[in-house]
């Protein structure tokens, strides 16, 4: 398969999945097992990284507003705490994956494990949402989040160390459990993706990165903006949907991609 289309068909998976509850890394692995990139091992963990970056610049660019502080001075104030909390949300992860980063990539990057992690955190999410039918609906706005409920959404967000977890689903799970509704909760898991993404793709950058050929240079490219986009359009999709629904969509999608990738895996198709 031309390599412009396979970085296509990883783009658009990629900015689909990062901000949806379904793992993107799962997904991404299983879709490396049926259609995999052509280069060197430091190429394609670079495009793994740009696809990344293309995603989390569709969350700053969509939120820009909320983001930068040097606006209006009267939402100064407000964004200012926004980031202070987002950074002490990042600090359990930031500590555990540079802790366990190498061995994570070496021993659960595989289809079992996400597969399982699909299915099990699928259950749990349908459980919490039974659970909270008539709790999630009224609670606190982002505004009202506490520094210690900040750090437990980033406790909760070193689950997804596990790949398969879905760093959207850990965050927003927290969100729940600590007050937030489930528009805000969606929010502070677009928040804390950007440090978050934007320092495990630097540590990744760091490792692999190096001279490309101009024909490399186009697959990176066109991954990174095809990823921007699909994200875009996924972040725009998510938030119209749970004003009206919640999340339990996530949970059966969960279960059933992880559960037909078990069969496969049992039967030996994969």
């Amino acid at each position: 398969m031309n390599e412009i289309l396979k970085a296509i068909l990883f783009g658009v998976v990629e900015g689909l999945t990062e901000f949806l509850p379904i793992s993107s890394t799962g997904h991404l692995i299983l879709l490396d097992k049926a259609i995999k990139l052509s280069g060197s091992p430091h190429f394609v963990a670079t495009f793994e990284v740009v696809i990344q970056l293309g995603a989390i610049l569709s969350v700053v660019m969509l939120y820009f507003s909320e983001l930068w502080p040097f606006g209006k001075k009267q939402k100064a104030s407000q964004v200012w705490k926004t980031w202070g909390l987002v950074l002490i949300a990042t600090i359990p992860a930031f500590v555990l994956g540079f802790l366990l980063d190498d061995w994570i990539e070496a021993h659960l990057f595989t289809p079992w494990v996400v597969s399982l992690a699909l299915v099990g955190y699928g259950i749990l999410l349908l459980i919490i949402e039974w659970w909270g039918e008539k709790h999630f609906e009224h609670r606190i706005p982002l505004e009202l989040l506490s520094p210690w409920q900040a750090l437990g959404i980033g406790v909760f967000q070193c689950l997804a160390l596990v790949p398969g977890t879905s760093r959207s689903l850990a965050t927003i799970l927290g969100g729940l459990f600590l007050g937030l509704s489930r528009e805000s909760a969606a929010r502070f898991s677009f928040f804390l993706a950007i440090p978050v993404m934007i320092g495990a793709s630097g540590l990744k950058l760091f490792k692999h990165a190096s001279g490309f050929s101009l024909h490399e240079i186009g697959v990176l490219g066109t991954g990174f903006v095809v990823s921007f986009g699909m994200a875009w359009l996924a972040i725009k999709g998510l938030m119209r949907y749970i004003q009206r629904h919640n999340f339990k969509i996530f949970g059966y999608y969960r279960i059933i991609l992880g559960g037909i990738v078990l069969i496969l895996l049992w039967k030996g198709g994969m």
